[in-house]
This record gives C-alpha cells, sequence and structure tokens, in this order.
C-alpha cells in the first residue's frame, strides 16, 4: 500500500535504495497529469501515479531494475482493456535510481509542494472540529485546529494538523495567507460571530463558512449589520456548512459533506490564482 501519510524524508531515511518513476508525458484520459511521481523500493513505495494496471507494471519494472542494478527503459503505455484499465489515453514514465542528490531534490520538491498547499482554519476543537480536521487530514491542505482552549486541543491530536493555541483567534484570520479558508465551530456563539467578521473581510478568503442553524443564520446577520455596517459582507459567508440537502447532524456527517465543499473552494482558488500570476507574469 502507498506511504501516503509518511513524510518523504521518513521514507527516503527507511529506504535509501529506491526508484523514482515520473508520469511524463499524458496523451488524452488519464488517472494522473505528467507532473505526478511516485518512489519505489523493494518493499514499499510513497505517492502514486494513480493506481490500477498502470502503477502495477511500474513498480514491477522499477524493483526489476533494483535488483539488477541497470537502468529501467522508459515506459509509454496505451491506457486500454488489454491492460484493464479503459482510460483511453497514453501515459510515458520515466524511471531513475535515487542518490543523495536526487533525495535532496525530492525533498526540496517536496516542501515546495507542501508551503504552496492552502491553509485551512479550523476554529474550534470539539466533536465537528475534530470530525473535519481528521477528514481534511488526507487532503492536499495545510490544517490548523484553532481554540482557545489548551486541554481541547491536546485531546483533539489529528496526524498531520498543526494546532494553534490562542485567546484571540481572530488575530489569527488577519495573519492568515491569501486564499486561505476559515471553518468557524467554536463552544461560543459570541467568539464565532467575532472570527467570522473577521474573516468576511478578508476578500482574498477562499471560503468562510461557520456552522449553525436558520436562527443562527439570522442572528448573526443582524449582529453583522450592526456592528460593522458592512451588511453586503454576509452575502459570502456559508453557513450551515456541508449544505443542506442531507439532514443528518452526526459530527462526521457535518464533517464529510463541509471537507468536500472546503477543498473545492480552496483548490479552486488555488488554481485561479496560480492562473492569474502566470498571465501576469507573461
Amino acid at each position: 500500500m502507498p506511504a501516503a501519510r509518511e513524510d518523504i524524508r521518513d521514507f527516503l531515511r527507511r529506504e535509501p535504495a529506491s526508484m523514482l518513476v515520473e508520469v511524463t508525458g499524458v496523451a488524452g484520459s488519464a488517472p494522473r497529469d505528467a507532473d505526478a511521481w511516485m518512489l519505489v523500493s523493494e518493499r514499499a513505495i510513497f505517492a502514486t501515479i494513480g493506481g490500477g494496471a498502470l502503477e502495477y507494471m511500474a513498480i514491477d519494472q522499477a524493483r526489476r531494475a533494483l535488483r539488477s542494478g541497470l537502468t529501467a527503459e522508459p515506459m509509454n503505455v496505451p491506457l486500454g482493456p488489454e491492460i484493464g484499465q479503459c482510460c483511453g489515453g497514453r501515459v510515458g514514465l520515466a524511471f531513475t535510481a535515487v542518490n543523495p542528490r536526487l533525495a535532496n531534490d525530492l525533498i526540496a520538491r517536496s516542501d515546495r509542494e507542501m508551503a504552496a498547499r492552502p491553509h485551512v482554519y479550523v476554529f474550534g476543537a470539539g466533536h465537528v472540529g475534530d470530525a473535519l480536521t481528521m477528514a481534511l487530514s488526507l487532503a492536499p491542505l495545510r490544517v490548523v485546529l484553532v481554540d482557545t482552549r489548551e486541554e481541547e486541543l491536546v485531546a483533539s491530536a489529528v496526524p498531520r494538523i498543526e494546532t494553534c493555541l490562542t485567546a484571540m483567534p481572530e488575530a489569527v484570520v488577519r495573519d492568515a495567507p491569501a486564499g486561505s479558508s476559515f471553518v468557524i465551530l467554536t463552544h461560543d456563539h459570541a467568539l464565532d460571530f467575532l472570527i467570522a467578521a473577521e474573516a468576511l473581510k478578508r476578500a482574498d478568503a477562499a471560503y468562510v463558512g461557520m456552522i449553525g442553524s436558520k436562527t443562527k443564520r439570522a442572528t448573526f446577520r443582524n449582529w453583522l449589520s450592526r456592528e460593522t455596517g458592512q451588511a453586503e459582507l454576509f452575502d459570502r459567508l456559508v453557513c450551515p456548512i456541508g449544505g443542506t440537502a442531507v439532514k443528518d447532524k452526526r459530527p462526521s456527517v457535518i464533517a464529510t459533506l463541509a471537507a468536500a465543499e472546503i477543498m473545492t473552494a480552496a483548490l479552486t482558488w488555488a488554481s485561479d490564482h496560480a492562473k492569474l500570476v502566470g498571465a501576469v507574469s507573461r
């Protein structure tokens, strides 16, 4: 199974004899794009080039090269019925044995990818906060769980999730990078309102969502208009989070629905921003 949750440093330290498999080209429909890559050792893999028969073929090729010490030839694989993967496209693969220099390059690449991940700030380490951070923990996002209560943060230790203990969570909103998403579900409605108001002032936010009922939504709308004089900010708020089609209020259900909503907003903002930056730089 892929070591998807493992840090690349740990993998390379544990599996120094590894092969880098890179998708070098894609024509037509394929499970991953041309920037996808994975590492293969004799007993483990890190990341994925899309799974299925294509990935199994790549793993076999990489391991044969590792055992023989010979160079692995590039592959050009049609994704059709003959391999049981009917995507309809064609994928080119390259194989490179990992040496210390390449290992350092891969670590640097991974660090750049991590630094570029959209930030998601989850305010409130309660039942829904725990479930939401768990749901988001596997996504290509940088998730930060924020609370004013140390004991709740300690109890909510989710792997790969950052935590932030602060007496002023609204300050976290102000300091967040552009393109951040803010999900507000604290134990205190007054605190929710303060955080939401601060987040809605951020025109560069990818997503601002607050857990709540119709009554809480209406109460916040009136409060926002009265306290800020900017009633139009309310239109950017997602409340309730996760939509209204499913009526189930269990934390795990709310978290699952909201996670898809948040990830869509965060990755869309990041993609649109990258296109804008690219257009300006040309």
